[in-house]
């Protein structure tokens, strides 16, 4: 997309978001150091990202037609989804009349919408290591699933939904039940249908973010990050760090199988390689075997991390890769993030503790400015770095702990 026009004027580089939570907001901010106009799309108002854009709009992005006539009346050069909840078939309707390039394409932005598509392209099509699993529609299907096959435990999933909602761990016939009703309210748009996996006995689960840009010849290179380590509480994000020791042989197949399914994910309309930008390729691992396990064709929430530990967050390299330019995937030092939560159900509270949670050592916080808190909403993330990773996590953890959102 180089060269890089002037915003506000009419040679100005558009990018559209759709989704403009605390992930877009830093993409955002990043696309703005380098020259280019944005326009942060959300369903709600005052979204994170929408307050730092040039442009901020707000409708239902699953509606197709409200989707096409947004693009038609932008005309963004690029699109970014950062959500699932899109119309998906419109954007590759759009990608196919050449109206908009869709990053990184718009079929990757369809498969990987919901659980479905991701899991039979890497199961089914590229043969790669996973978890039993079955797609169910119904609580019926869902208990003659575990029954003939998948077992005790297992996790059930909404095929679509986002930072865990919906997910719980089934350990017995009595969870069956509770797992389904939890998985229909969190689901999002698609409603009704759930994947059930067995479960893997794994050692730790690690997210390998994955870069498609440009090299100088014009020519498409994958870029691995260091792989970052994570913990989850009902499948939702609490804590990462970066560097996770691994095994050689394993860091080499986990590299392997998330090259694997991002050259897949990378193929244009045309059949040729085309899809830029970074991948969060979620893995689990024990010993030296890798299962795959998920992949989000953008930044990850588990890569806040990087915004302390590598030279180039994730998110400036999703906006470099996605412009053509070059990246650096280096690590600068060890780190660790930590979430902090909203603890109650309230609009526009106050944050006490900021101060505090700052002089802990080599720490930095991210409030993201969402405009509603509740309970368990992610309200910002606090940040560490030092030499030791682990000295890291505990930082970070204490300069969490002492933000407290409360209401006025």
């Amino acid at each position: 997309m180089t060269p890089i026009g002037t915003p506000l004027s009419p040679h100005a580089s558009k990018v559209m978001l759709l989704g403009s939570g605390e992930l877009g907001k830093e993409v955002l901010i990043a696309l703005q150091r380098l020259g280019v106009e944005t326009i942060a799309v959300d369903r709600y108002d005052n979204a994170p990202g929408q307050q730092v854009a040039h442009h901020a709009r707000t409708l239902t992005m699953s509606d197709p037609a409200q989707l096409k006539a947004l693009i038609e009346q932008d005309q963004p050069h690029l699109v970014v989804p950062e959500i699932e909840a899109i119309a998906t078939p419109m954007l590759e309707e759009l990608e196919a009349a050449g109206v908009v390039r869709v990053v990184p394409t718009a079929r990757a932005a369809r498969l990987t919408m919901d659980r479905e598509g991701i899991r039979r392209l890497a199961a089914e099509t590229l043969g790669q290591p996973t978890s039993p699993y079955q797609f169910c529609d119904s609580l019926v299907e869902l208990q003659a699933a575990i029954d003939q096959g998948i077992g005790y435990p297992c996790v059930v999933k909404p095929v679509m939904s986002s930072s865990g909602k919906g997910q719980s761990k089934i350990d017995g016939p009595a969870d069956v039940q509770k797992a389904w009703d939890y998985a229909m309210a969190g689901g999002r748009v698609n409603r009704g249908r759930v994947i059930v996996e067995g479960f893997i006995d794994f050692d730790y689960e690690i997210t390998l973010l994955t870069v498609r840009a440009r090299g100088a010849e014009g020519q498409i290179e994958t870029h691995f990050c260091e792989p970052i380590g994570h913990i989850q509480v009902n499948g939702d994000y609490v804590e990462s760090w970066q560097p996770h020791p691994m095994p050689a042989a394993a860091l080499e197949l986990s590299r392997h199988i998330a090259k694997t399914v991002t050259d897949d994910l990378g193929m244009g309309l045309d059949g040729q390689p085309s899809g830029l930008g970074l991948y969060g390729v979620e893995l689990f691992v024990k010993g030296d075997q890798v299962w795959f396990s998920e992949v989000s064709p953008r930044p990850h929430d588990t890569g806040l991390v990087t915004l302390t530990t590598q030279h180039q967050s994730e998110f400036e390299l999703h906006a470099r890769a996605i412009l053509g330019l070059p990246v650096n995937t280096a690590l600068r030092s060890p780190g660790a993030s930590a979430v902090i939560y909203g603890g109650v159900d309230a609009q526009g509270v106050v944050f006490d503790g900021v101060a505090e949670a700052l002089r802990v050592p080599n720490t930095d916080l991210r409030l993201f400015g969402k405009p509603e808190s509740f309970v368990k909403r992610r309200m910002g993330v606090a940040l560490a770095f030092d030499a030791d990773v682990e000295v890291a996590r505990v930082n970070a953890k204490l300069a969490a702990s002492k933000v407290k959102p409360r209401v006025v």
